[in-house]
C-alpha cells in the first residue's frame, strides 16, 4: 500500500513539473530495441528527447554490454562536454545536443546491448533530479561463405546396410541455418532423416536405392545465402529390383509364351540393379531341374520341345547378396492365321487395305484420263443440249421436204483394209442422225446453210 502511494506522489510531481516549466515532456526514447547491422557496416543509435534541453541539465553515460555479460562505458557526457573512453575513441562518435551515438565499422565484438542513463535538472526547480534510461540490442550479421559438403563414408554404400553423414560448414557467417538438395529437389520430413539444429548435419540411416543422386547445401542468414559450388555423388548398391522375362517373338499371354514349330526364340532377362546382376536360366520339368545356361539371353529351338516346359531366370546381386527370379511356360503350337488376326487386331489400319485404296485411286485417275482424251464428253454434251426438241404433235417428215436442208458438201471418207474395226471420231457421231455400214464407209457433213434461200436458188 505504501509502495502504490509513492508512486502515485511521484507522478503527481512530475505532472506539476511539467505545468510549472512548460516542457511538453520528460522523458526519451529510442526507436527500436533491436537493430540488427552488417559486419564493417556502420550503425546509428537516434535518441529522441521530450523536454527542453535549454532549460535543464544533464548528465549521461553510454554503455556496453557483451553477450558474456562484461559491461563497458563508452562514452560520458553533460549538456557541454562529453568524455569517450580511450579504446573506442576513433570506434564510436557521440552526437550533441541530442546524445546520439554512431559506431563506425562494426565487427562481431560490437554485437550486445546498448544502454543510454540520463539525469535530468531542470534549472528553474532546484535539487529536483530525474533519472531515465533505455537500452537496446544490436546484432552483428556477417555474410555467409560458399558452403563445403563432406561425406561419411566417402565410399559407396550398400542399401539396408549402411549409414550415410552429410555435413556442411561454413568459413564466415552468422546465425547461419542449412538446407539439403538431393537432384536441385529439397530434401524434407523422412523417417530416415536425422537433422541437427540448424540442419548443417544430415544422417541418413539406413540408406536406400532412392538416396541415391548429387547432394548439394545451401548456407544461408539474413543478409545472404550461398550454395555449395560442387555436387557430392552418393553411390548405392541395390537390387535386384522388378524382374521380367521378354521376347520379341511368339505370342504372350500372361506368363504364357506360344510359338510356331521350328521356330527359333530368343528370351531376355532383366532387373534394375546396381551392380548388373549375375544371370541362370533353369529348365523345371515334372522330373528334373537342370541348368541351362548363364547370362541375360536364352536361345531356345522349339522342335526339340516335346510338350509344354517351364523356364525359371534368376538375378542375382554378388555385392547386395540379393537375388529374384520369375518364371515362365513355354508352349509350341502351329499360331497360323491366329497370330496374323491378332497382330491386325493392335494396328487400327492394315497395310493391305492402304495399298488396296492407292490402287483403286490410281486405276480411276487414268480411266479418266483416258476418257477426257478420247471422247471429249464436254463438246458431245453441248451439242446435244443445242439440238431442237422434236414436238410430237408436228406431222411426221421425212427429212427431204426442204431441199434447203439438205445442202452442203458431203465427203466420203472409205476405211480400207481391217473389217473387224473402224474407227470414227465422236464429232462425226455427234453430227450425224444416222451412219452407212461402219464395216465399209464412214462420212461426215459439213452443213453450210446460205444467208437466204434466194440466193441459194440463184447459185
Amino acid at each position: 500500500m505504501e509502495a502504490r502511494e509513492a508512486k502515485g506522489r511521484m507522478l503527481l510531481l512530475v505532472f506539476l513539473q511539467v505545468l510549472l516549466t512548460d516542457v511538453s515532456a520528460i522523458f526519451m526514447d529510442i526507436p527500436w530495441s533491436v537493430y540488427p547491422a552488417i559486419e564493417g557496416s556502420s550503425l546509428l543509435l537516434p535518441v529522441q528527447t521530450y523536454f527542453d534541453l535549454d532549460g535543464a541539465d544533464i548528465q549521461g553515460t553510454w554503455s556496453h554490454t557483451t553477450p558474456d555479460g562484461i559491461r563497458t562505458t563508452l562514452v560520458t557526457f553533460t549538456k557541454d562536454s562529453a568524455i569517450t573512453d580511450m579504446t573506442h575513441r576513433d570506434h564510436v562518435v557521440f552526437r550533441e545536443p541530442n546524445m546520439t551515438l554512431l559506431i563506425r565499422e562494426l565487427n562481431l565484438e560490437d554485437e550486445g546491448d546498448y544502454n543510454l542513463n540520463l539525469n535530468i535538472e531542470f534549472l528553474n526547480q532546484s535539487g529536483q533530479v530525474f533519472k531515465e534510461e533505455t537500452t537496446v540490442h544490436v546484432t552483428v550479421d556477417v555474410p555467409v561463405s560458399t558452403p563445403l559438403i563432406k561425406k561419411t563414408p566417402s565410399y559407396s554404400l550398400v542399401e539396408d546396410k549402411a549409414n550415410v553423414t552429410w555435413t556442411c560448414s561454413v568459413e564466415r557467417g552468422t546465425r547461419v541455418v542449412f538446407q539439403w538438395f538431393r537432384d536441385s529437389t529439397p530434401l524434407g520430413v523422412s523417417d530416415r532423416y536425422r537433422f541437427s539444429k540448424d540442419k548443417s548435419t544430415l544422417l541418413i540411416s539406413p540408406v536406400k536405392k532412392e538416396d541415391k543422386g548429387s547432394y548439394r547445401c545451401e548456407a544461408k542468414n539474413p543478409i545472404s545465402r550461398e550454395k555449395s559450388q560442387t555436387a557430392v555423388e552418393l553411390t548405392v548398391y541395390y537390387g535386384p529390383y522388378n524382374l521380367e522375362v521378354n521376347s520379341d517373338q511368339g505370342l504372350r499371354t500372361g506368363e504364357v509364351f506360344t510359338i510356331n514349330p521350328g521356330e527359333l526364340v530368343f528370351f531376355h532377362c532383366r532387373a534394375d540393379s546396381n551392380p548388373p546382376n549375375s544371370y541362370v536360366w533353369i529348365s523345371k520339368s515334372a522330373n528334373a531341374t537342370q541348368i541351362i545356361t548363364e547370362g541375360p539371353r536364352l536361345e531356345v529351338l522349339s522342335h526339340r520341345l516335346a510338350q509344354a516346359e517351364n523356364y525359371l531366370c534368376r538375378a542375382f546381386n554378388n555385392v547386395t547378396q540379393k537375388q529374384d527370379e520369375t518364371q515362365f511356360t513355354l508352349v509350341v503350337a502351329s499360331l497360323g492365321t491366329g497370330k496374323k488376326k491378332y497382330i491386325q487386331e493392335e494396328n487400327s489400319v492394315s497395310p493391305l487395305a492402304v495399298m488396296a485404296l492407292c490402287s483403286l485411286f490410281v486405276i480411276g485417275s487414268m480411266l479418266l484420263l483416258f476418257f477426257r482424251k478420247g471422247c471429249h464428253p464436254k463438246r458431245v454434251l453441248m451439242r446435244i443440249y443445242k439440238r431442237p426438241i422434236s414436238d410430237p404433235n408436228r406431222p411426221h417428215r421425212s427429212g427431204h421436204e426442204d431441199a434447203s436442208e439438205d445442202f452442203g458438201i458431203y465427203e466420203f471418207v472409205t476405211t480400207p483394209g481391217r473389217r473387224e474395226s473402224t474407227h470414227a471420231s465422236c464429232r462425226s457421231l455427234a453430227r450425224l442422225e444416222s451412219t452407212q455400214d461402219p464395216n465399209t464407209t464412214i462420212y461426215d457433213v459439213i452443213r453450210h446453210v446460205p444467208e437466204s434461200p434466194g440466193q441459194s436458188l440463184l447459185q
